[in-house]
């Protein structure tokens, strides 16, 4: 006879309350594990986007993500002739807002030459685009799907097709257009704004300027070396991917990223003294039938197998209710929520040491319980 297991058939109904709570409080520590690891890979995902190995930027700056980076556009080919560098491309980044459908859009528009890197990694819906002006690919976290057409400043753009996962370190959904509609969106002015620039005598400023260009080396070039080429001979600051990828998680997201683990770790020690709490209240309540055990001379080790047993039993079928809360409604949460299997794995490893621990502490105290109580009133 099982003793752990009919306990819980006595008081089931109690038990899978229990198991219900201790699992949603897991959820949210697998919710802020997952949000913390979707920080860092939202962070990285723009920068790992184009598939390339050196970032040019404009001089004394750490751009284009970290620090504002304006540089002629025309550098793409003196980079391209490098020794070394296998294709360049020139590339922009703005944050622009608009309205779709009477909803406020918030979007981060890249601008890129389709021929050249810095392109939308993947199409999972429509097509790439085809012409040189008006047309777009979108994040599918915009709500837009192909055929759509939206405003951006003066221009209404079609979107042809739809890419994934595409975010900047804001959360804000990427789209893909042309090198030449991105300039005109960043730098054209209104006409009014125009006017006034041109009756104080300033000269119209050129359009071809991005903020940075982005090179792919042969596979036998070092990044380092063709770094230390483009700032000694091009007079302009040269990263590689390795470098802007550090920058970008010790400098731009590092204190939400500390935020959300200090947070995280807080959960899991909160976690596990209510674990422990829990466990070591349902042995306390237990007291007078253990005693009774004891008393009709079961066995120590019985006593140990029934508490250990429930302990366990309490603490998996809670991180299987938290787990499979997350994993279902993981989807929905507004920024990414990236649950890896070591993640989780983790998770589950201190939940079920924790209550190992806990159940020693009922063990120690069922233990110490005189058979004698069990007479008592």
């Amino acid at each position: 006879m099982n003793l752990a297991y009919r306990d819980i058939r006595h008081n089931l109904g109690r038990f899978l309350l229990t198991c219900v709570g201790l699992g949603l409080l897991l959820g949210v520590v697998l919710a802020m594990i997952g949000i913390y690891r979707g920080l860092v890979v939202d962070a990285l995902t723009i920068a790992r986007a184009p598939a390339i190995d050196l970032w040019v930027v404009e001089a004394n700056t750490r751009g284009p993500f970290a620090e504002a980076s304006r540089i002629p556009g025309d550098i793409r080919e003196s980079i391209a002739r490098i020794a070394g560098v296998s294709a360049a491309g020139s590339i922009t980044y703005q944050t622009v807002e608009t309205e779709h459908m009477g909803d406020k859009l918030r979007l981060y528009v890249i601008g890129y030459e389709p021929t050249r890197p810095g392109g939308p990694p993947q199409i999972v819906q429509g097509r790439a685009i085809a012409r040189s002006h008006h047309e777009l690919v979108a994040d599918a976290a915009t709500g837009l799907v192909p055929g759509d057409r939206i405003r951006l400043g003066r221009t209404v753009f079609t979107v042809v097709g739809l890419t994934r996962h595409q975010v900047n370190s804001g959360g804000d959904p990427a789209v893909y257009a042309t090198l030449a509609d991105a300039q005109k969106l960043q730098f054209d002015l209104s006409p009014p704004a125009a006017r006034v620039q041109q009756a104080r005598g300033a000269g119209e400023a050129s359009r071809d300027t991005v903020n940075a260009v982005v090179a792919r080396l042969h596979p036998n070039a070092s990044p380092d070396a063709v770094a230390e080429t483009v700032r000694r001979w091009k007079h302009l600051a040269a990263i590689t991917q390795e470098a802007q990828e550090l920058i970008l998680t010790r400098s731009l997201v590092d204190r939400a990223r500390r935020q959300i683990g200090l947070f995280t770790s807080l959960l899991l020690v909160v976690s596990a003294v209510i674990i422990a709490l829990i466990i070591y209240t349902m042995t306390m309540e237990k007291l007078k039938q253990i005693a009774t055990l004891k008393l009709i001379g079961a066995p120590d080790r019985t006593i140990i197998g029934m508490i250990v047993q429930q302990a366990l039993a309490l603490g998996f079928i809670g991180f299987a209710i938290g787990a499979t809360l997350i994993v279902n409604i993981k989807d929905y949460f507004p920024r990414r929520v990236v649950l890896e299997p070591d993640n989780v794995v983790i998770l589950g490893s201190i939940v079920f040491a924790v209550c190992l621990l806990s159940s020693g502490l009922g063990v120690r105290a069922a233990l110490k319980v005189d058979p004698a109580t069990a007479l008592g009133g």
